[in-house]
């Protein structure tokens, strides 16, 4: 007669919004680490939980997909959590440690695969063994949260930029010294408007991102970007012929997308 498999479900959590997706292995390690412990000790994973982007030191019920497991547990009959290591389940030591009572007042068993019996012995060295572990993961987190920062903060007084959305300039430098040279020509003694700018840039290839000529406002910001126009502030606003390019850009937008 076979043997009889005991039910559980399966926890995930990724901290970072960047090692979640299709093409990242957060999820994936987590889950093959989950489905060969349940294989080797007899049980069956009868549901998983993920929640994706989600701080190890939230506390667990502010985490939408640990609730939806609870809910599920209440109703399903298993009482057993798997997930890949302890500090998947938390990493700060106070969410940890109050999770873990909050779990097992439920009668829920909560089993990091890579420490099976992490959470299950009661002695006072093994209590005292989790709390210490506890407090390094938390240091771990602490630690490389600060060196991240630093390490921004050295490329930010390098480059002048590290995050966001990388400019025009950095895209399409050629771009954007062809849209100064532009700028600069003096057809009967004035500057070429923005528009004029962006046509001759779309003669010469160069288009947005939905295949369109660039906006005025596109181009003021190349030009801003090889200090040919000021940024504009409540010290220094838009010129009038600024305001006249962006206002016929408009238009004509307006104009092209209206029946």
């Amino acid at each position: 007669m076979a043997k009889r498999m005991t039910p559980a479900v399966a926890y995930l959590r990724t901290s970072s919004a960047a090692n979640v997706g299709a093409d990242k292995d957060s999820d994936k390690r987590q889950r093959a680490a989950i489905e060969a412990y349940a294989k080797r000790a007899g049980f069956t994973v009868e549901g998983e939980y993920y929640d994706a982007a989600v701080s190890g030191a939230d506390a667990i019920d502010q985490r939408p997909g640990f609730m939806a497991m609870l809910e599920r547990l209440a109703t399903n009959g298993a009482k057993t959590i798997i997930v890949e290591s302890p500090d998947r389940f938390a990493r700060d030591l106070a969410v940890q440690l109050a999770g873990h009572d909050m779990l097992k007042g439920l009668g829920i068993e909560i089993i990091p695969a890579s420490a099976p019996d992490f959470f299950t012995e009661d002695t006072p060295t093994a209590v005292l063994v989790r709390q210490v572990l506890g407090a390094i993961a938390q240091f771990e987190k602490a630690s490389v949260v600060a060196k991240l920062a630093a390490a921004r903060k050295r490329k930010r007084e390098k480059n002048g930029k590290c995050e966001g959305r990388k400019s025009h300039r950095e895209k399409k430098p050629e771009m954007v010294a062809l849209a100064r040279r532009l700028r600069r020509k003096r057809p009967k003694g004035g500057q070429l408007s923005l528009r004029a700018v962006s046509q001759e840039l779309a003669a010469q290839g160069y288009l947005n991102e939905r295949g369109k000529p660039y906006a005025a406002k596109s181009v003021a910001s190349m030009l801003r970007a090889q200090r040919l126009l000021p940024r504009p502030n409540s010290e220094n606003p838009l010129s009038p012929a600024l305001r006249q390019d962006v206002a016929e850009e408009a238009t004509q937008a307006v104009g092209e997308n209206c029946p």
